[in-house]
């Protein structure tokens, strides 16, 4: 028997699922908005900070309380019972979404915001923080990212909604067509011009020496030269109409929203677990340390750090959770470039087939030269026949220490031929496994799996 949390009750506007979310909040007096984007109406976002410039985190930091807002943490049997209910709810649920703030990110390192030591909490009080932040592209993704991603790959979750910047979500495994990043990903940049993307092994984020409007990154598109823009949405911007009409079709759909460690204050994205809180017909579970605006809505409310109710409910469920891995794909292809000649090139690809950067260097055996920049393109002016193996030696960006790799590439008997691979790494054994493969194929998929 699910109990709903006890506030008072107030009254669930159903709506259907024609409903425009986005055409609702262009109405709204307090928001302003072009043809294709809505606008971040006030309060921080989720994500790191460090993804900002100085003037708009001080402009931020201006919402935040000078004493952080209060925290409350159930007594464990408390926290048991309320895993037991939500198991319960996942496992009757057909459209089951979550949404994800920065108190996720919290045990691996990231602050959140409003917590005791909280990025604004810290810039209203004018102190430091007394605990060291841990880099975002060194931070390992939490329990409650990992138990996210078996969830989905075992079509459990069906859609994530995060306002986190921090790029953990998507190197934890969660899939680029199962997630709407509604604030940005420090990791992710796009043409100005064809839209298409790339991920970073690094901080793809503007300098804004000059405007903090000023997304250019400095770098340019390799299919169409176009200038490359930073994802990150900085306090006043607009949210791109996708992945925010994405995150609403989700939620009108769902029977089921999660919301994990988020404050939900907010706009527009804080609406989105308000939509299936006004379902009738749905649920809305939340779990924070701290109060929130929807905590009325709620039918069942949490007061626990987001890891120890998630290992709760996935040994409730029967689902073990999985240790991080670092999943790479990589790409290798040797064209014909007249007599004897051919060209190598290396590259690295999410399952989507955007490019990925995590690749610090290239080496062929036999070779003097050494590829450092992208492309990874390395001449060999020797005939190569089909059959022959090349060598290759590997160096990545190192944020885990990973150690540079060997792989073999067996030369095609057809010019233009290509190679996948896929290179897993454990951060904490320091060990690569590969394997190759002969189509593109996702991590995840398949029907509902249960154990237990």
């Amino acid at each position: 028997m699910i109990q709903r949390f006890a506030y008072p009750p107030i009254e669930r506007r159903h709506r259907p699922l024609s409903y425009d979310f986005l055409a609702y909040y262009r109405n709204r007096p307090c928001l302003k908005s072009s043809n294709d984007r809505t606008v971040v109406h006030s309060g921080p976002r989720g994500g790191f900070a460090d993804c900002l410039p100085v003037s708009t985190r001080l402009t931020m930091a201006t919402t935040a309380r000078r004493t952080s807002a209060a925290e409350r943490r159930e007594e464990v049997s408390i926290v048991d019972r309320k895993a037991t209910e939500l198991a319960d709810l996942i496992r009757e649920s057909t459209n089951f979404i979550a949404f994800t703030g920065a108190g996720i990110s919290t045990s691996a390192g990231i602050p959140d915001f409003r917590g005791p030591e909280g990025v604004w909490t810290l810039r209203a009080q004018g102190r430091e923080g007394d605990l060291k932040a841990v880099n975002t592209l060194q931070a390992v993704p939490t329990s409650t990212h990992m138990a996210l991603v078996e969830l989905q790959n075992r079509r459990i979750l069906k859609y994530l909604i995060s306002q986190n910047c921090d790029g953990l979500h998507r190197k934890s495994g969660i899939l680029p067509d199962r997630i709407s990043e509604l604030h940005g990903n420090s990791n992710r940049e796009s043409c100005k011009v064809c839209d298409k993307e790339y991920i970073r092994d690094f901080r793809a984020v503007a300098t804004y020496d000059k405007s903090i409007h000023d997304h250019r990154t400095g770098r340019k598109c390799t299919r169409c030269g176009g200038v490359l823009l930073d994802s990150i949405i900085n306090f006043g911007e607009s949210l791109p109409t996708q992945p925010l009409q994405d995150a609403l079709n989700h939620a009108m759909k769902a029977d089921l929203c999660l919301v994990l460690g988020s404050s939900l204050t907010v706009t527009p994205a804080d609406e989105i677990p308000g939509v299936v809180g006004r379902n009738s017909g749905a649920k809305l579970v939340i779990c924070n340390l701290q109060t929130t605006p929807l905590d009325q809505l709620a039918d069942l409310r949490v007061f626990s750090d987001a890891d120890d109710l998630m290992a709760r409910v996935m040994g409730k469920l029967g689902v073990p959770i999985p240790p991080f891995i670092l999943h790479r794909r990589l790409v290798v292809k040797v064209e014909s470039k007249g007599d004897k000649r051919h060209q190598l090139t290396v590259s690295g690809v999410d399952v989507d087939d955007t490019p990925v950067t995590f690749l610090h260097s290239v080496k062929l055996e036999g070779n003097r030269r050494v590829a450092r920049s992208e492309p990874f393109v390395i001449n060999i002016r020797d005939k190569l026949a089909a059959g022959v193996v090349l060598k290759l030696e590997l160096e990545f960006m190192g944020h885990y220490g990973e150690p540079n790799l060997e792989i073999d590439y067996g030369v095609g008997g057809e010019d233009g031929s290509q190679a996948w691979y896929r290179l897993e790494y454990n951060p904490q054994t320091g060990a690569w496994k590969t394997s190759t493969e002969k189509h593109q194929v996702p991590i995840g998929g398949g029907d509902t799996q249960w154990c237990g």
